[in-house]
């Protein structure tokens, strides 16, 4: 029996000498935040004590006296207005740090085997910059994919791309007309033909009906002129995108289109007048029946929205591949329009909708407020993850590491996602860039560090023929027991979709290790050293698998 089942198992058996009835699984058990307070705490003594008919201390003393002797546990005390914390015995702490050395996927859980969920992210726009945003969705996205799949889940990943729209339509417009003075590169162009096609758009009503022209032309594939250039950006465009996600770790499954999905999503609307409203001869969906608003589906021009879009994605994701759950990432700005096409969606696919589920993320601003550069304009996604690269080469040009391309690449890689990912996804970040790339503290590459150096340890004593070894009778310190939190920490975060749970835990972790590294001489010679490899060992393992789960390399030498 696992060490909290023991533990609850024992309260409710004292609970009931008590007068009360409460489930194992309904008592409240936590870690303490202060190591000093114990292993595990329970507050059920505040939350029964009304139904117990005493006061907190006073139940919590009269628990105390009826748990008795629980497996796993070598203390228990009363903390405060009546919290029972638990120590756990340095046997049950040593076969944690012992699991941890010997198992490749230590921390990981059965808890989701044979669920199928489906986790869209990026999703950036072909003609356009990859931005922040994107950057942004690729971090979570990609953390709580690996998160459930080290929970046993089956993910497949997604990527929804806008190739369809305004955004297209002004992009060829911009490149048929302007020059692009200054972009040697294809992607640059088409970015700068974007640019000036918006711009000109809002400026100018006669530019503007021919970019509408043109934006029915490429819907319709009618000409020949529009077509090849299309094709041509936007084979540019996700080729390039591809680049960016081989930097960043990730591989999707599979990419749905804008094009794919509007002639579905339209069929979807037109197919449910009794759902759907006629309004200024565009397409409605009245949302206010359900407290929200109204939003367009089709144009008066008879094009498809983003709403119906989504709808159509919803169709074809089911016909793409059988899930359980689909989760889509986007900016919290979002909210109230996924609430919307959540809402029609019940009524026009009331099987796939309440599958549905929506994690969103704030916006990255700079600690002056404003996500741009020196010269003025927005701060891309890419320009961004290219200028931590060009600061991480010159450390990295003075490591041990045998590729120092590649190494300056991870470090940029965890620099930006740790920033991301240590918040939670609905709030804003501050990306502070010397913070970020940072050896000494609350970072990525700070994470980094720790991981090799405890590696480097672990090989010199394989060298030096020590082999690690627990010994059960060992004190426990703050960094076994921290250690033996890890399996519940990867439960945790996969439970909330939040990575911000496991990447707060492993700077605990890594901070704790460095303390020990620092007061420690670990390959002394003396009977303690293969104990102290095996503690190391343990802590190298459990950054490693937890780094994997951000989507954050570990680099062994640094």
């Amino acid at each position: 029996m696992d060490v909290r089942d023991s533990i609850r198992q024992a309260l409710c058996s004292a609970l009931e000498k008590a007068g009360v009835s409460v489930a194992p699984q309904d008592i409240p058990l936590e870690h303490p935040a202060d190591l000093a307070h114990g292993d595990y705490a329970s507050g059920v003594a505040l939350s029964q004590s009304k139904a117990a008919g005493m006061n907190p201390r006073a139940l919590a003393e009269k628990l105390l006296a009826g748990l008795g002797e629980i497996s796993g546990v070598s203390k228990i005390e009363i903390a405060g207005p009546g919290f029972i914390n638990f120590h756990l015995s340095s046997q049950t702490l040593g076969e944690s740090v012992k699991k941890a050395v010997e198992t490749d996927m230590w921390g990981a859980n059965s808890d989701l085997a044979g669920k199928k969920i489906m986790v869209e992210y990026t999703d950036p726009n072909p003609f356009k910059e990859f931005h922040i945003g994107h950057l942004m969705s690729n971090a979570i996205g990609e953390a709580i994919s690996r998160s459930l799949q080290f929970s046993g889940a089956e993910i497949f990943r997604a990527n929804y791309e806008g190739d369809v729209g305004p955004h297209v339509a002004k992009a060829i417009w911009g490149y048929m007309h302007l020059e692009h003075v200054g972009h040697s590169s294809e992607v640059g162009k088409w970015s700068a033909a974007y640019v000036q096609g918006a711009k000109f758009y809002e400026s100018d009503e006669r530019i503007k009906i021919e970019i509408d022209t043109i934006n029915k032309k490429v819907y319709e594939r009618s000409d020949e002129e529009v077509n090849r250039l299309y094709d041509i950006g936007r084979k540019t465009s996700l080729d390039h995108f591809e680049e960016i996600y081989q930097i960043l770790g990730t591989k999707f499954n599979h990419y749905f289109f804008e094009s794919e999905t509007a002639p579905l999503g339209v069929t979807l609307v037109k197919a449910h007048p009794e759902v759907f409203e006629e309004s200024d001869g565009a397409i409605v969906y009245k949302g206010e029946r359900d407290g929200l608003h109204t939003r367009v589906f089709i144009t008066s021009k008879g094009l498809p929205t983003y709403e119906a879009k989504d709808l159509g994605l919803a169709e074809l994701k089911t016909e793409t591949w059988p899930f359980d759950i689909s989760i889509t990432v986007t900016a919290q700005e979002q909210a109230d329009y996924f609430a919307v096409v959540l809402a029609a969606m019940r009524n026009v696919l009331p099987e796939i909708a309440p599958k549905m589920r929506h994690i969103s993320h704030g916006m990255m601003r700079l600690p002056t407020g404003k996500m741009s550069s020196r010269t003025g304009d927005v701060i891309t996604g890419e320009s961004l993850l290219d200028e931590l690269i060009e600061q991480a080469k010159v450390r990295s040009a003075e490591s041990r590491a045998d590729d120092h391309e590649k190494l300056a690449q991870d470090v940029a890689v965890a620099a930006i996602k740790y920033q991301i990912l240590k918040q939670g996804s609905g709030k804003d970040i501050i990306f502070d860039r010397d913070r970020a790339l940072s050896l000494e503290g609350d970072s990525g590459p700070y994470l980094q560090y720790a991981h090799a150096r405890a590696h480097a340890v672990v090989q010199k004593a394989k060298e030096t023929g020590i082999e690690p070894s627990i010994d059960p009778n060992a004190p426990p310190n703050d960094l076994s027991r921290l250690l033996h939190r890890f399996p519940e920490i990867v439960e945790r975060t996969a439970i909330l979709y939040e990575p911000h749970v496991l990447a707060n835990y492993l700077i605990q972790v890594a901070s704790s290790f460095n303390s020990w590294y620092a007061n420690e001489q670990i390959l002394d010679g003396t009977p303690t050293a293969a104990h102290k490899v095996a503690l190391t060992a343990a802590v190298a393992r459990t950054l490693k698998n937890g780094l994997w789960m951000l989507g954050i390399p570990a680099p062994e030498k640094m």
